[in-house]
């Protein structure tokens, strides 16, 4: 009898615990985070997810970077998941404009986002809603020689006028004050979204990139007027070189400094630089009146409209947003969590960064060729190099960039 009882008991225990496993509920993420330190990264996130929220299952699909460029724009419109990697401003703005992100407003309001992640929020506000959460970034500025300066007798400047000035004295030393590398043509245009962002602001920045103002604008030209005072003190012939055959300048003492994004910190230190040589300085002023704004391409997590779990997915992104969780997710990263109150370790680049970043009250970009679309990414780069080269041609290239714009932009 006890032994008919006991069986009894443990098959209706059978009875609750099998319904009780089937209400685990799946959240789909498709990402890109493909290359070793972000799938560690990813993977940790996810671990930590399901360990606090024990009732979902997280089902991970990961494209290679080139590939996700065009499975997005399939899944999105197919079979979508829960969630999405994908970048922030205009990058993400066809996928809002065509309906296929969701607005998650709400757990920005919920959580506190508006501060705890107030440098990005910009960058993630479409028609004044939120549409993701971005967890990672890094900061372009200008990386310098340490001894150069010393050696010329002058200070790390905060204006736009004072580093002309410096620019001055390295000429004299036979030294460049700035040099950078544009074969592939993307490191010229970290000059230009900089010059742009300080002499007219992150707003005109985003509208320009995005085609609502001519390149013939006398806001434009007034940009290339700025870059255009330190050309006769940069590099000769950037568009023959690599940008790591231009980090070769800033290593042998032979230029002073460097727009670049803080990724390059680790070939300036192959080249056998080191903390007490290699400084980091934030893009001097142009006009003091305009907020300060930086240059961050920044990566996010997004809840596609067709997703079926979205209450979950938006559990998700609370934990994304959360300072600790951005903390351990950027020491595998290598880069800056967007969260001001995460921490940063000892490396005084990234300290430099987050500082740096946290505090941007005037919104933060992208990079060129993400706020820009392609084709006319590809002419404005070319047009930067041309520049460079030959700044007579001023006219010509706005001329040039504008019938691109208009071309580009038509629908």
């Amino acid at each position: 009898m006890n032994i008919l009882k006991t069986t009894a008991l443990v098959a209706l225990m059978g009875s609750i615990a099998i319904p009780a496993m089937a209400e685990q509920r799946v959240l789909k993420l498709f990402t890109d985070a493909s290359d070793p330190a972000p799938k560690a990264a990813f993977e940790q996130l996810v671990k930590g997810f399901e360990a606090e929220n024990p009732d979902v299952k997280v089902e991970v699909n990961t494209f290679d970077h080139e590939g996700y460029k065009t499975a997005i724009r399939n899944f999105l419109t197919a079979d979508s998941p829960d969630l999405a990697n994908w970048y922030a401003g205009n990058r993400m703005a066809p996928f809002v404009n065509a309906g296929q992100f969701t607005d998650v407003s709400d757990v920005w309001e919920e959580n506190g986002l508006k501060d705890s992640l107030g440098s990005a929020l910009k960058s993630m506000t479409i028609d004044g809603k939120q549409w993701g959460v971005p967890y990672t970034y890094y900061q372009w500025g200008i990386y310098y020689n340490k001894d150069v300066y010393k050696k010329a007798g002058v200070e790390v400047p905060k204006t736009w006028d004072e580093f002309i000035s410096n620019c001055k004295k390295f000429q004299e030393m036979g030294v460049d004050c700035l040099t950078t590398g544009t074969k592939a043509l993307w490191p010229a245009a970290g000059i230009f979204d900089y010059l742009d962002l300080r002499t007219n602001g992150y707003d005109f920045h985003m509208k320009l990139t995005s085609g609502e103002i001519p390149w013939t604008d006398d806001r434009v030209k007034a940009v290339f007027a700025e870059w255009k005072k330190v050309l006769p003190y940069t590099t000769k012939n950037v568009a023959a070189i690599d940008w790591q055959d231009a980090v070769s300048n800033i290593v042998q003492g032979k230029a002073a400094n460097y727009v670049m994004g803080n990724f390059a910190v680790a070939t300036f230190k192959d080249g056998g630089m080191t903390n007490d040589t290699l400084g980091f300085m934030d893009f001097p002023t142009i006009n003091p009146d305009i907020p300060r704004a930086e240059e961050a391409p920044t990566d996010t997590i997004h809840i596609p409209a067709g997703a079926k779990n979205k209450a979950d997915a938006k559990k998700f992104l609370a934990y994304v947003a959360k300072a600790d969780v951005q903390t351990k997710m950027n020491e595998e990263l290598g880069q800056l969590p967007i969260n001001k109150n995460s921490s940063v370790g000892d490396d005084p680049y990234l300290q430099a960064g987050f500082k740096i970043l946290s505090t941007a009250d005037g919104g933060i970009a992208q990079f060129f060729d993400r706020d820009a679309p392609a084709q006319m990414a590809k002419a404005g780069m070319e047009g930067f190099q041309e520049f460079m080269a030959y700044p007579d041609h001023l006219d010509a290239i706005l001329e040039r960039l504008e019938k691109v714009r208009q071309r580009v932009y038509k629908n």
